[in-house]
């Protein structure tokens, strides 16, 4: 199955799940959580006109070639009284303008004369260096759509408005499973022909930023047995995301599991790496098998699991944002499936990490983010690749 059938077959079952609860939180508590419903502005922003620069605030008609009587001074977060004809006030940034006046010079344009009064140098005009009530969002406008993720923008433009909850989607329960007999957990000695568990910590940070609740189940030994058992005890979780065991080979038992006891809508991805990829539903819970190699697992989860995740939530926009860059490399050899290079940007072309082996994580580290590499295509340096950022990825 091509990459774009499979993020299509997914993000189709995600949207036709059932929906899941809201809460309501503080804006403290609501980092990185989805909008379950419409943020509507309870207020003009601004709430009154105000200033954009230190200055003088005048009513522009006033200005005949005369200087100015300065008859009070404003300052932020005061209350003004209106101006009278033939008079300006010294205001500072952000200070509410006062009744009679339609106009800010700044300060760099007037004269301070020694009798006090202000002589302008330029010519004024009415509007200038007003930010007027309701410039930047009117009462009753929509602020935030529902399926926004919400993030430190997001929540200083609610509390802007005054705001202090959010109603969000609930977190999504996601059963986190690592399989294999080789896998020991960091801290452990390790034995002959065991290596330590990567993906489990990668995952649970992964799934953190992504505002889910993990339920981790550690390492299931390979016997199909305890795969079985482990899949029929979690019936209270939104997604089963394993790692390792989903190929087709006499130590695959979770893929095995899945096709004796499961529905299986697709497995063997036309990617590279992460081909073995499987999805499919065990007991009425969506499960999600990905490759056990750590660089297999870092791609299928950010450009198929990642998208899942954020649309079952709610999330509006699931799929990362990339941009075209130009390739630092030739790729003279055309390959039967998308290849997704850990890479990064140097002078502003897209340098792959020498070893992409599907084991090698370090090449990830090393990297800014993954360059796509259509299937049945060549390359010359110079030419445009799509570059998708792990800051979008990990986000």
């Amino acid at each position: 199955m091509s990459v774009e059938a499979a993020l299509e077959a997914l993000l189709a079952q995600a949207e036709a799940a059932p929906a899941l609860g809201t809460e309501s939180l503080t804006l403290d508590a609501a980092q990185g959580r989805v909008l379950a419903a419409p943020l509507i502005a309870p207020l003009d922003l601004p709430p009154w006109p105000n200033s954009a620069m230190d200055g003088y605030a005048l009513r522009a008609g006033d200005l005949q070639g005369n200087p100015l009587v300065v008859c009070q001074k404003i300052f932020a977060g005061t209350q003004p009284v209106p101006l009278q004809p033939g008079c300006c006030a010294r205001i500072f940034t952000g200070a509410p303008i006062p009744e009679g006046a339609d106009s800010v010079e700044m300060q760099e344009n007037v004269q301070v004369l020694d009798d006090g009064r202000v002589s302008f140098i330029e010519p004024v005009r009415a509007g200038q260096h007003v930010r007027p009530r309701a410039g930047e969002i009117r009462q009753g406008e929509c602020v935030l759509a529902a399926g926004t993720r919400l993030g430190p923008v997001e929540l200083g433009l609610a509390a802007s408005l005054g705001t202090t909850e959010l109603p969000v989607t609930r977190r999504l329960r996601v059963a986190l499973i690592s399989t294999g007999d080789e896998l020991v957990e960091p801290g452990e000695p390790l034995l002959a022909g065991q290596i330590y568990n990567s993906n489990r910590v990668l995952l649970r940070h992964w799934l953190h930023r992504l505002g889910c609740e993990i339920v981790d189940m550690g390492i299931l030994p390979d016997d199909l047995a305890s795969v079985r058992q482990c899949l029929g005890s979690l019936q209270q979780v939104d997604l089963i995301l394993s790692t390792g065991g989903v190929s087709v080979g006499e130590a695959d038992f979770l893929g095995q599991a899945l096709r004796e006891g499961g529905e299986l809508s697709f497995w063997k991805l036309a990617i590279k790496p992460g081909k073995p990829l499987t999805f499919g539903v065990y007991n009425g819970t969506p499960v999600l098998g990905l490759p056990g190699n750590p660089a297999s697992t870092l791609v299928t989860f950010g450009l198929l699991a990642r998208p899942w995740i954020l649309r079952r939530m709610g999330a509006a926009v699931a799929e990362p944002m990339s941009f075209k860059v130009p390739a630092g490399f030739d790729w003279p050899r055309p390959g039967s499936r998308r290849e997704y290079l850990r890479a990064r940007l140097e002078k502003g072309a897209a340098v792959p990490y020498a070893n992409q082996s599907s084991s090698i994580l370090r090449s990830a580290a090393w990297a800014d983010g993954l360059v796509e590499v259509r299937e049945h295509s060549t390359l010359n340096i110079g030419d445009p690749v799509r570059f998708i950022p792990f800051s979008e990825l990990l986000n």
